[in-house]
């Protein structure tokens, strides 16, 4: 499941409207807002270093925080939009929802691969593709997995991994509505190459025209 909440530090910000949002800039912070739940939209001001920090590691926006505003109870949230500058791509204001623990969102989660040492495919000198290294998925608030996991351990050359043979956590399932391919076992460049070598024979010699056939043996009698 998932691993512990980040925190993410915020301070009230006092005043609405565009001239409280340039004053935040002006004093090194990007203005925000809380919003969803049971309580009333809350402005915020998160330090505009610590937020381009976080925004440069990624995921940010698939990302569950737990959010602590002096005065307020620490509330768990998500990003629904940052907003930039539209020249230097710097965030000028950001949005986050409040979450219950049974809100259900949706959320990009990393694809982990085990039994690679086991695949007869890949002892044959098969290669491994990731198709998808994150799949997205509807998860609750309380229970959201930190990866998921798909087993390679029996695929043979050419055979694939789809989000079937996932197995997935409780509550969770694919945005997606039917199976796809999470990984699979492909032959190496060079057998694969060979293979096409040796059909491009086949079809040669299979276009060779029978009168030229008859021709040849003729002239071997």
């Amino acid at each position: 499941m998932a691993g512990e909440i980040p925190d993410l530090e915020a301070q009230v910000r006092t005043g609405t409207g565009k001239g409280a949002a340039r004053q935040a800039r002006r004093d090194g912070m990007v203005p925000g807002i809380v919003f969803g739940g049971d309580a009333d939209p809350l402005p915020i001001n998160i330090p505009f270093n610590k937020l381009l920090t976080m925004l440069r590691k990624g995921r940010f926006k698939a990302t569950l925080f737990n959010m602590k505003v002096e005065g307020h109870d620490d509330v768990r949230v998500i990003c629904r939009d940052v907003q930039r500058h539209v020249v230097k791509d710097l965030p000028t204001h950001v949005d986050f929802m409040r979450l219950k623990r049974t809100t259900k969102i949706n959320l990009y989660i990393n694809v982990e691969v085990e039994g690679e040492e086991l695949s007869p495919g890949l002892k044959k000198g098969g290669v491994l593709t990731l198709v998808r290294p994150e799949v997205e998925l509807v998860v609750t608030a309380a229970d959201i997995p930190e990866s998921i996991t798909v087993d390679v351990s029996e695929l043979e050359i050419g055979d694939s991994a789809t989000i079937a043979n996932v197995k997935l956590p409780a509550g969770a399932k694919p945005v997606i509505d039917r199976d796809f391919v999470i990984a699979q076992v492909s032959a190496p460049s060079g057998l694969a190459s060979q293979d096409d070598e040796d059909e491009d024979e086949d079809v040669a010699a299979d276009e060779v025209p029978t009168s030229e056939m008859g021709d040849a043996e003729a002239s071997e009698d």
